[in-house]
């Protein structure tokens, strides 16, 4: 019976250890900009909140040849945009996704993106233990000349 109780004990603290262990990352106003004939590039952008502290890997999409996570920032007085390891996303903050800041890149598209399109993105993140969470993304394509839509901006936070 002793030999039971452990066998018990120690599946339960596993099982514990794993659920602690995964973040709980939500993705949430999702969308893509629309584009025109012979545009091949477009950009993703959402807001990420999770509730503890984890970084975006990775993204990829089936529509697409290649998908990075870009950064947009000042240099010499000239806006550059180049590809980032990871994003970080502090624990219980939101990190927002936007035109002119963090985004995802989307890269050699076969055919223009029209507005009310769905785009499939998956998202990977993974955590201080080093465990991996997958999130799947449908991001609605925006019309070209859309404004930016709404996000929300409570506890917004932009990583540094």
């Amino acid at each position: 019976m002793t030999i039971w109780k452990s066998v018990a004990i120690s599946m339960v603290v596993a099982f514990a250890g794993t659920s602690m262990a995964l973040a709980d990352v939500v993705v949430s106003d999702a969308w893509v900009r629309g584009t025109v004939k012979g545009q091949t590039d477009t950009g993703a952008f959402m807001t990420l909140k999770s509730t503890e502290a984890t970084q975006l890997v990775q993204a990829s999409s089936p529509i697409v040849k290649m998908v990075q996570i870009h950064e947009m920032s000042m240099d010499k007085g000239m806006m550059m945009m180049r590809p980032v390891k990871a994003l970080d996303i502090a624990a219980n903050t939101s990190v927002m996704l936007k035109p002119g800041a963090y985004h995802v890149m989307l890269m050699g598209l076969d055919k223009p993106l029209s507005k009310g399109e769905l785009v499939p993105l998956q998202l990977t993140f993974i955590n201080k233990a080093g465990v991996k969470t997958t999130v799947d993304v449908q991001a609605e394509v925006h019309g070209l000349t859309d404004p930016n839509p709404p996000m929300k901006m409570d506890g917004m936070n932009m990583p540094k």
